[in-house]
């Protein structure tokens, strides 16, 4: 009698714990698929970015100058269409380091405002990831070719910097990188590049 009791209380147990295991598997599994879950729809979010690469431009303060400078030279309705493009903006410092005068004539002058700002786009999506690959390949440096059939060229500073060159060899260092639109991407400069003479 004693012994069977053993055995009844031993299968109670045995099914106590089975049962406790699997809703403590249950609970387990539904974290985690939670978890991917999310980490998914994060990731979904980031990659789509703002609706143009305009609108990417648009999502930094930092670039204001640079975006009411694309809108005065009617690059806009271009920028915001076809590509994918990749905008190398000049930030607001950069642009307040030109003469006064300057940056209000090129404001002025919607033709001019264009040929400076289009040697800054390149045809193709070049975020940080895809600019390592093209130095990669290219031991060092990349050529990328701007709208207006410009080359650019990347290259990696000595102090480790990533520097874009034009053709009239004008340079300026890529401060920001990543700003993501669905028709391409937007890096920021510390400097303006010249159109070549």
């Amino acid at each position: 009698m004693i012994s069977m009791k053993k055995s009844l209380l031993m299968v109670g147990a045995f099914v106590f714990l089975n049962f406790t295991a699997s809703r403590v598997f249950a609970q387990v599994t539904t974290k985690d698929t939670a978890q991917k879950t999310t980490t998914t729809t994060t990731t979904t979010t980031t990659t789509e970015g703002a609706s143009d690469v305009v609108g990417a431009l648009s999502s930094n303060a930092d670039y204001s100058t640079a975006l009411s400078a694309v809108k005065a030279a009617g690059l806009d309705s271009t920028l915001k269409t076809g590509g994918p493009y990749t905008i190398f903006a000049p930030n607001n410092v950069a642009f307040s380091n030109l003469p006064p005068a300057k940056l209000d004539s090129l404001m002025k002058d919607p033709a001019k405002l264009a040929t400076i700002l289009k040697g800054h786009v390149v045809t193709g999506k070049y975020g940080k990831a895809d600019i390592i690959k093209a130095l990669n390949a290219g031991k060092g440096k990349a050529t990328l070719t701007t709208l207006d059939g410009q080359t650019l060229t990347l290259s990696v500073t000595a102090d480790k910097k990533l520097q874009l060159a034009n053709a009239a060899g004008n340079t300026a260092q890529v401060i920001l990188y990543d700003l993501i639109g669905a028709n391409g991407i937007v890096n920021g400069l510390n400097g303006v590049l010249a159109p070549v003479k």
